[in-house]
């Protein structure tokens, strides 16, 4: 039998040891992301750390987020270069 093995990267260390403090869960994300897309895309301030925390660590909502985001931008006529910059990864 041979195992194949995978070394992870910086990246996949950083995000699988991130704080999980404030916690939120997937439906709860799913259930916010709308509105941090929102506060993202206006410039104001984020007021929902546990939703940034989950992101930072999920990469299955950081990616919803991500085109959610850039689905509005284009609706809305916005350039979505600085909320992009501010959803980052952490």
């Amino acid at each position: 039998m041979t195992t194949h093995r995978r070394n992870l990267t910086p990246e996949s260390v950083r995000r699988l040891t991130l704080a999980a403090e404030p916690w939120l869960s997937c439906n709860d994300c799913f259930d916010a992301v709308d509105t941090y897309v929102e506060t993202l895309l206006s410039g104001s301030p984020d007021s929902m750390p546990a939703l940034r925390a989950h992101l930072s660590g999920c990469s299955a909502c950081f990616e919803e987020a991500r085109s959610l985001l850039l689905l509005t931008a284009a609706d809305d006529g916005v350039n979505p270069g600085p909320a992009l910059r501010r959803l980052g990864r952490g």
